[in-house]
């Protein structure tokens, strides 16, 4: 079976792979067995937010054919204090198309 492994190590690299595993294999299984991966890890497999097709899973997950794995990193700012300081550094509002303004 094969499924596509795909994880971000800083912003603005993404790295993918696509593993061939046998069938059953689970998650964490999947994950561990990576090596590139795992290299590129500095938490342990259990901290990790990882989910299939943008969906969050937990680790006992069985995997099926074709699925995509998605390691997502935490994030470093609030959304909404970065919006705050892109307004401050631009120095006006942020109009929207969306809302009458």
């Amino acid at each position: 079976m094969r499924v596509e492994l795909v994880w971000s190590p800083a912003a603005g690299d993404v790295q993918h792979r696509w593993l061939a595993l046998p069938e059953g294999v689970t998650l964490g299984a999947a994950l561990a067995g990576c090596s590139d991966f795992m290299a590129d890890q500095t938490l342990p497999l259990d901290a990790l937010r990882v989910g299939i097709w943008g969906r969050p899973r937990p680790l006992d997950t069985p995997l099926r054919e074709r699925d995509r794995i998605e390691v997502y990193r935490p994030l470093t700012v609030d959304p909404k204090e970065a919006r705050r300081l892109r307004y401050a550094k631009r120095g006006q509002r942020i109009v929207s198309r969306h809302r009458p303004g």
